[in-house]
């Protein structure tokens, strides 16, 4: 069909139509790259602007997300972001489940000389062969959490012993794989190592801890957690050759006997913080040694030690007068008199325990809370399972003014109404408390029938 004359056909009104919309669309586009273009700052007038030395600082201080964030503004900051200076320090925990193991190997290779700290703690898909890499880059490594990376082998603590001389803190909790190897190795090329944590690495024995106490004597910090074949041997070597010991931790270790702990306050007289804990076989004797020569400790933990009495801690009170926090739940031979006297010589006491010390009554908590301690100091007072437990100890706590949290589980004898006494006079306290059900009374309208409704109808 034609078209008139001066008329266009439908066909040419369409393609006439088209032609603006796409001169439209580009000049659209071009204005949008002009404005996406002025919006990036030049390299050149950056870097006019900030020196090198000084954009390298202020970008020190950032964490791993921010540095890879401004590696993405332009070319320049991402050299600058990606510069090893600022990878000194590096904490991968948040992301520990996307961290593969070319990761640790690619940051190895940038970062080089200059990381000098690096927390892997549960990057669980980090093996041996990053570890290696790792120790092949990073000479001066200094501080190295490995915690839970249960793919790590004595082959990569081997690595890095032979290429980390500068190694002083390692973190090696729950490595299930670790043994007596990688603590010969520390032993032999990390002389400097002051912090070592193997908790819950089941396959260390007392070999590899007298061989790590031989090399190492440097050591400050020690915990072998769970460590069922730590036995005395292995912990009278650390007092015998690392006598700068401060904090040492041998929870459930539970073949150790008074002889090694007393050969620790021997030996170790700066020993700030001890943990004993389901240390079973201990008695008074190792509280009168400590007693005696770590006059410095200000933290002990022996949850679960049932031998001890309230002579050993009578015998503390008196010579340790900076103990802060105490654990002392299921020591259950303890009474109130070991309370009166932690009340005349720990005046800077902080948290202490009590839970499952079932002799402690109202009596013992009214001599601790006039105690300096109390006033002052103590901020968490836990009481679980306390039984003699009654509504008068919360009378007596309400001049404890620091005190911040009170631990209540299981004790019969506490009331809702003390409770909310003690809250009115200290407002800022949290309490935890469990209160059982109220046992219904007995039905009295004749014997309980033999079978109920469903069971007479089935």
């Amino acid at each position: 069909m034609k078209a008139r004359n001066g008329e266009r056909s439908p066909s040419q009104q369409k393609s006439s139509a088209k032609e603006p919309n796409d001169k439209m669309m580009n000049q659209i586009q071009l204005v949008r790259n002009r404005f996406e273009k002025s919006c990036i700052i030049p390299d050149d007038e950056i870097s006019r602007k900030l020196p090198k030395e000084i954009l390298l600082r202020i970008l020190s201080y950032l964490d791993v997300t921010s540095l890879c964030r401004c590696g993405q503004v332009s070319r320049y900051w991402n050299i600058l972001a990606l510069d090893g200076s600022n990878w000194q320090k590096i904490d991968l925990f948040d992301f520990q489940r996307d961290i593969e193991g070319p990761v640790i190997e690619n940051i190895s290779q940038r970062c080089g000389g200059f990381l000098k700290y690096l927390r892997l703690r549960g990057c669980q898909s980090v093996g041996s062969h990053s570890i290696r890499t790792l120790a092949n880059y990073c000479h001066n490594i200094e501080h190295l959490d490995l915690s839970e990376c249960k793919k790590i082998s004595d082959v990569a603590i081997q690595q890095l012993s032979k290429n980390c001389a500068k190694l002083t803190a390692i973190n090696l909790e729950s490595c299930s794989q670790i043994s007596d190897s990688s603590l010969k190795a520390l032993s032999d090329g990390c002389p400097n190592l002051s912090e070592i944590n193997v908790s819950w690495c089941n396959l260390i024995t007392e070999n590899g801890v007298e061989a790590l106490a031989r090399g190492c004597n440097k050591i400050k910090k020690f915990s072998s957690k769970g460590c069922k074949q730590v036995n005395d041997r292995a912990v009278i070597a650390l007092a015998l050759y690392c006598p700068g010991i401060e904090v040492l931790n041998l929870h459930s270790c539970d073949s150790i006997t008074d002889a090694s702990i007393s050969k620790i306050a021997e030996k170790c007289c700066n020993l700030k913080q001890l943990c004993v804990s389901k240390c079973t076989e201990l008695t008074d004797q190792s509280l009168t040694a400590l007693a005696m020569n770590n006059q410095y400790l200000n933290t002990l933990e022996v949850a679960g030690c049932a031998q001890f009495t309230d002579s050993g801690f009578i015998a503390l009170a008196k010579n340790c007068k900076y103990l802060e926090r105490m654990d002392l739940e299921e020591c259950s031979l303890i009474t109130d008199a070991t309370l009166q006297n932690l009340a005349l010589g720990c005046p800077s006491l902080e948290k202490l325990t009590l839970s499952h010390c079932e002799l402690i009554t109202d009596e013992g908590i009214r001599q601790l809370a006039g105690g300096g301690c109390a006033a002052e100091s103590l901020s968490v007072l836990e009481l679980d399972n306390c039984p003699l437990i009654t509504d008068a100890t919360l009378e007596h706590l309400i001049s404890c003014h620091n005190l911040q949290r009170i631990e209540l589980y299981d004790c019969q004898l506490i009331s809702r109404n003390a409770i909310r006494r003690l809250r009115n006079h200290l407002p800022n306290i949290k309490v935890h408390a469990y209160f059982a059900p109220v046992t219904p009374p007995p039905t009295i309208s004749g014997p309980r029938p033999r079978y109920c409704r469903c069971c007479e109808i089935l």
